[in-house]
């Protein structure tokens, strides 16, 4: 048997490959439209780099070996490290606040399952040096912005937000230890996976009194800041939390996207090294996993080296939102693979197919030609199959004709004019004469 893709990869055929340049263009000119700058870093990295965010438990997780010089490498899970790396690099060269966008490949050593492989593409997206909740705001409106222009409405995504400051405040009033907390913090990652029974016994085991469990889950039923606002405005240590997120909404409905997004303190973003706002974009109808994710993140950066930087940013994964898109027929129609297919009849010379060919391709349009003497007939068909938009029959060396496939119009031309402007940029004439 032929060999196959590695378990967990992917192979992009031209029309998977189109699927995916679709995603990318979206990404990249909402991002451009949010005023952030692309950057990219290589895809082999110090394993250390990952071990010092994460700890030496995320080995297992990773593609990690020795090289051929003895030092420890891992091919990147993540795109954090590395920004952070090139950041510290360059601090204080760099204008404040940074606002970058990456499109890495990735690679995590897992058990695949539906929306999660072993590489993906995925968009990275983050402000650096900011502190502001307008930044926090700034960066969910262009996460949303990205679900817009691929044609997704509030309908199909929904962005559930959170504060892990509040969310932390609320705990510690409700008898949660410090020494509780991170735990606690994983059992709400899982409130949607797991029975509430598993859970409970969970945070039983962690120390935590049947009271202080039924005030856990108290905290976690309410869906409305203003409700829960109210059930503790007389605490004063949540004040500027409760402040700081009616400001947030404020601002989203100032950005236009306030509509999309719902209050959840569920939302933790399982991950420690979060410090503030939090969300997660996931499909309204619940059907699959985190379309994205991402918040505040004030402290990594310098754990990681590159000084003290407050940071906020997002990842936003090519599977799960290249599924949702097929599912809502939101995929384009792969587009004529072709403006021209120049076809010589009998009496044509293979020079002027060339010629002709050459000059269309100088005017930026994509153009092909049969590479081996073909009956007119075998070319007409060959340029259907491969998705040419019109058929330029060339005759002799002055008279042509062009055939539109989609509904046979045809229109003669003559070469002349084409050819004695080759290599001057001229515009072509036949293009906007004849668009269908």
């Amino acid at each position: 048997m032929p060999p196959s893709a590695l378990p967990g990869f992917r192979d992009f055929y031209p029309a998977e490959c189109a699927e995916r340049s679709h995603i990318f263009q979206a990404w990249r000119e909402v991002a451009l439209r949010f005023a952030f700058t692309e950057y990219d870093g290589p895809p082999l990295e110090s394993l250390d780099l990952y071990t010092k965010k994460s700890g030496d438990e995320i080995v297992g997780q990773l593609y990690a070996f020795e090289d051929k010089g003895g030092r420890h490498v891992a091919l990147r899970p993540e795109m954090t490290p590395t920004l952070a790396r090139m950041v510290a690099a360059r601090a204080n060269a760099l204008r404040k606040p940074v606002r970058w966008f990456s499109i890495p490949q990735l690679f995590r050593y897992e058990r695949q399952q539906r929306g999660r492989l072993r590489e993906h593409f995925q968009l990275n997206l983050d402000i650096l040096g900011e502190a502001g909740v307008t930044a926090d705001a700034e960066l969910l409106a262009a996460a949303l912005g990205m679900m817009s222009e691929l044609g997704l409405t509030k309908d199909d995504v929904r962005a559930r937000v959170s504060d892990r400051r509040l969310l932390n405040g609320l705990l510690v009033l409700a008898g949660v230890s410090s020494d509780q907390l991170p735990l606690v913090y994983g059992v709400v990652d899982k409130l949607e996976r797991e029975p509430r029974p598993v859970l409970e016994e969970k945070l039983a085991k962690a120390g935590c009194s049947d009271l202080v469990v039924a005030r856990i889950f108290e905290v976690l039923k309410f869906t409305d800041l203003d409700m829960l606002r109210s059930e503790f405005h007389g605490v004063a240590a949540l004040r500027d939390d409760f402040s700081r997120l009616a400001s947030y909404f404020e601002m989203l409905d100032a950005l236009g996207v306030r509509d999309w997004v719902v209050f959840d303190l569920s939302i933790v973003r399982g991950l420690a090294y979060y410090t503030g706002i939090v969300f997660e974009l996931f499909d309204a109808r619940g059907e699959f996993r985190a379309i994205a994710g991402g918040g505040r993140y004030d402290n990594l950066i310098a754990q990681l080296g590159g000084g003290d930087i407050p940071a906020l940013g997002f990842g936003m994964g090519d599977v799960v939102l290249g599924e949702l898109l097929r599912t809502r027929k939101l995929m384009p129609r792969q587009a004529d693979a072709l403006d021209y297919w120049v076809a010589g009849a009998e009496g044509a010379s293979d020079t002027i197919v060339m010629r002709v060919a050459t000059a269309l391709r100088r005017r930026k349009l994509r153009v092909e030609y049969p590479l081996r003497e073909q009956k007119l007939s075998k070319q007409i068909k060959t340029a259907a199959t491969a998705g040419a938009a019109k058929v330029l029959i060339i005759h002799d060396d002055r008279t042509a004709t062009i055939r539109r496939l989609a509904d046979g119009h045809e229109e003669s031309v003559g070469l002349a004019d084409l050819l004695d402007g080759a290599g001057d940029g001229a515009r072509d004439p036949w293009v906007s004469a004849n668009a269908p």
